[in-house]
């Protein structure tokens, strides 16, 4: 029993020789009403208790936007027009996911562990079931993959974590203009042999500011004086347009 308790306390202390210390070049990311996309700088490295193994380093990065329920709808052309046919929800996708490596994906983690921490795009969509009358279900998530990465909002960038010395780390994301306000779950996996031997999160918070934040409070808290005020100023860009086109008829 007791060469049992020694063998797994040698086993977590190997597990935890190595940690990460991570860098950001910004934790917030402000939308305002020029906000055309960021880019976050992530930088770190890795704290050890013991020396550099032979086995090489490699690094995986997850950048997550909040997630939330959507319907995907299969379009079919049926007499000359294309109509819905069949409709599935996904649980739970992500408005905004990157994933970011220093070698090829399935080098970089094995399957068993991509299954275990969730970390590939399409393990990061959660859908649970689909209606039994409709065929090739698996399409539908994959049908959200391609457009979301089509927009940029789904982002697989491997070779792109540097790694130096097997202890210094670094990498960017590009993160598109379309931001889902919230708090952005970042996660970095050390791994070796394609399996974790550490793990770290943080968190970046995007958030609106200025006229961007006014504008969205004053829509969500004060719904009516918000229209009442777009509706005026539609009506006075009219009336200008107007003036304004009327001064050149005359010119």
């Amino acid at each position: 029993m007791r060469f049992l308790a020694l063998c797994l306390s040698l086993i977590a202390t190997s597990l935890a020789s190595e940690e990460v210390v991570l860098g950001l070049s910004q934790d917030q990311v402000a939308i305002t009403t020029n906000f055309d996309g960021s880019e976050i700088l992530l930088f770190g490295a890795v704290k050890r208790e013991a020396p550099i193994p032979e086995e090489p380093l490699d690094v995986v990065i997850a950048v997550s936007g909040p997630s939330g329920p959507l319907t995907v709808r299969r379009k079919e052309r049926k007499f000359g027009i294309w109509v819905n046919t069949d409709a599935v929800e996904i649980d739970a996708a992500p408005s905004f996911y990157a994933v970011a490596t220093s070698a090829p994906f399935t080098e970089a983690i094995s399957n068993v562990e991509d299954q275990r921490h969730k970390v590939s795009i399409p393990r990061a969509i959660r859908s649970v079931g689909a209606p039994m009358d409709v065929e090739d279900a698996q399409a539908f998530s994959e049908a959200v993959i391609r457009i979301r990465t089509a927009e940029g909002a789904y982002q697989l960038h491997e070779n792109a974590v540097q790694v130096d010395q097997q202890t210094l780390f670094r990498t960017s994301i590009k993160m598109p203009a379309n931001l889902t306000e919230g708090d952005y779950p970042t996660r970095i996996f050390l791994t070796r042999n394609g399996q974790v031997v550490s793990q770290f999160e943080t968190m970046i918070n995007v958030n609106k500011v200025g006229l961007e934040r006014w504008l969205f409070d004053l829509s969500r808290n004060q719904p009516l004086i918000y229209g009442l005020m777009s509706l005026a100023i539609a009506i006075a860009a009219g009336w200008l347009a107007s003036a304004a086109f009327q001064v050149l008829r005359r010119n």
